[in-house]
């Protein structure tokens, strides 16, 4: 027997790919003793301790019952009460942008104009003539006013760079002057279907600022990155993973590069090191790939998965781009656009019929009211044509809903794949947007799990943390990040911490049609799991976020502590 403490355990990373086999007798490989196991099994909701045999969980129980299973060889963990969690699944990142992002140029943090241009200079500095500058993830709402960059802020820092900084929320992007001469526009330039190339009122000249598919504009001249650079960021991205207990993730897919991704992760998984499950989707206008190699969802193995196809029906609240029944409180003038997906008009119903009917899960985002109601319509017509069939429907954001359609939810079974992360952040500044009424059923986590829908939860990193511990927190507590709201921004929608754990653990196992392998921790199902540094059960809600993996254990190898 080999005993191990918990606190000086030391980090074993080995070939994921290869299964352990599993031994007969009732020896395990693995055991964890003396802890605190919140299972997320309904039939077993607390343990003390569980025992692993090769990549599974072969028993979970008391300490005095898996001390049975011990032999020679057996690595033993003594938790010492540590609380323990199933593995965590993210159900919605842009995983290899987030790898990107971990060493790109960094404008989250930026509070004022000066530092805004501060960055840009510093990170033009860095790199060579011809290079360009993207990602950023900036957020003018922490500005003082909160006002929109212009090319003229960073053309005098970024004359031999092109430049192409994305808003957080990836719906609005700013663009230097020669980053707009690349792609050729101009004051002529129309602005494409489901996007926006804002020109100055006075001028008729574009100030810069890219909406939604007029970003796309700029960047189809932008190289890709090279192999190499994918496989770096992606190992970034992993790394990241794994320090946050992040066993699997919900890849959505990269219009312009999906395929060069999925490649990378083939990859890593030869050489046994994707230290992460993951479920991968494609554009929905490629789904003449599914058709062609006749693929149903989900279809792969434990480690990589294709899962269906990634739609977009708007854009986001931030942009002004959200899709709504009623204009904007802030700019009556705009109701927000459909995304260049939905055109030519009917396209999006025909792609989703054509899913439902061949066996493909489809994800769509929608994120205004209306363009929730739209895809809900296409989805109640699939049911009418093609009867109730298992595809396991996603809509991700579901974040501004008309009560009706928050029942709508549940009465279709559709996942709402939701990120709680945004409702602390957009909070901040939503009801100037869409108004005091509408927020009301804005993030409506608690009203979706209500009305019978399974709620899937995510960050959509980069767009915000990976941490699910972050996201649980905001779930659980809704107090927006400027701390101007301590009881929760509209309280009512909190939910349970049992829900959210869930939402981060079952529930996208179910979204993902594996839960019957992952997600809780019970005899049979995959061993990958999460220790704490404190027990979230018995600690204020607001310390949550303050909470650190300790552990991460995936396919039954400490894979980080």
């Amino acid at each position: 027997m080999r005993v191990f403490k918990y606190s000086a355990l030391a980090v074993c990373i080995v070939f994921l790919t290869v299964s352990c086999v599993r031994r007969g007798g009732k020896v395990a490989d693995l055991v964890f003793l003396n802890g605190t196991l919140w299972t997320v099994n309904p039939d077993q909701p607390w343990a003390e301790a569980a025992a692993v045999d090769g990549d599974r969980i072969f028993k979970v129980g008391s300490t005095a019952e898996i001390k049975t299973l011990v032999g020679k060889e057996t690595q033993v963990v003594d938790l010492e009460g540590a609380l323990v969690l199933p593995g965590f699944t993210d159900s919605h990142t842009h995983f290899l942008k987030g790898g990107f992002s971990l060493s790109g140029i960094q404008l989250r943090d930026v509070t004022s104009l000066a530092q805004f241009a501060e960055r840009v200079e510093a990170k033009a500095a860095e790199l060579e003539k011809g290079e360009w500058i993207i990602n950023g993830y900036w957020d003018h709402e922490q500005f003082s006013p909160p006002e929109l960059p212009t090319k003229e802020l960073i053309d005098n820092v970024s004359p031999d760079n092109p430049v192409c900084v994305s808003r957080y929320d990836l719906h609005i992007a700013l663009a230097n002057s020669l980053a707009l001469k690349t792609a050729g526009i101009t004051r002529d330039t129309p602005s494409p279907d489901g996007g926006e190339i804002q020109k100055d009122p006075k001028t008729g000249e574009p100030t810069g600022i890219l909406r939604d598919a007029a970003i796309d504009l700029v960047m189809r001249h932008m190289p890709d990155p090279s192999f190499k650079a994918k496989l770096r960021a992606a190992e970034a991205a992993l790394n990241h993973a794994r320090k946050l207990g992040v066993t699997s993730i919900h890849d959505m897919a990269n219009a312009t590069s999906f395929a060069l991704n999925f490649e990378v992760y083939q990859e890593l998984l030869k050489e046994g090191k994707l230290t992460s499950r993951i479920y991968f989707y494609i554009p929905i206008d490629k789904i003449a790939l599914f058709e062609e190699l006749k693929m149903k969802s989900p279809f792969g193995n434990d480690w990589l998965r294709f899962a269906g196809l990634k739609g977009f029906a708007d854009g986001g609240l931030g942009a002004r781009t959200a899709y709504f029944f009623e204009p904007y409180a802030d700019d009556p003038e705009t109701s927000g656009l459909l995304a260049p997906q939905m055109f030519p008009d009917g396209i999006m119903e025909e792609r989703i019929l054509q899913a439902h009917k061949e066996g493909i899960q489809v994800a769509i985002h929608a994120i205004g009211d209306r363009a929730n109601d739209i895809i809900l319509d296409i989805f109640d017509k699939a049911v009418a044509e093609n009867g109730v069939l298992d595809r396991r429907w996603r809509i991700e954001h579901a974040q501004h809903l008309r009560s009706e359609d928050i029942e709508r939810y549940g009465k279709l079974g559709v996942i709402a794949s939701v990120q709680p992360y945004h409702a602390i952040d957009d909070g901040r500044w939503a009801e100037k947007r869409i108004g005091e009424e509408r927020c009301r059923s804005t993030y409506a986590f608690k009203s979706l799990l209500d009305s019978g829908a399974v709620l899937t939860l995510g960050s959509d990193w980069p767009v915000a943390p990976l941490n699910p511990l972050v996201g649980i927190y905001a779930a659980v507590t809704r107090q927006t990040i400027d701390g101007k709201n301590p009881e929760g921004w509209y309280p009512e929608q909190k939910i349970p911490l049992e829900e959210a754990i869930k939402g981060f653990t079952l529930n996208p196992a179910y979204t993902e049609f594996a839960e019957k392998i992952k997600g809780s921790i019970e005899a049979g199902k995959l061993a990958d799991m999460v220790v704490l540094d404190r027990n979230i059960f018995e600690i204020n809600p607001e310390e949550i976020k303050d909470t650190w993996v300790t552990m991460t254990i995936l396919g039954g190898c400490i894979i980080y502590q």
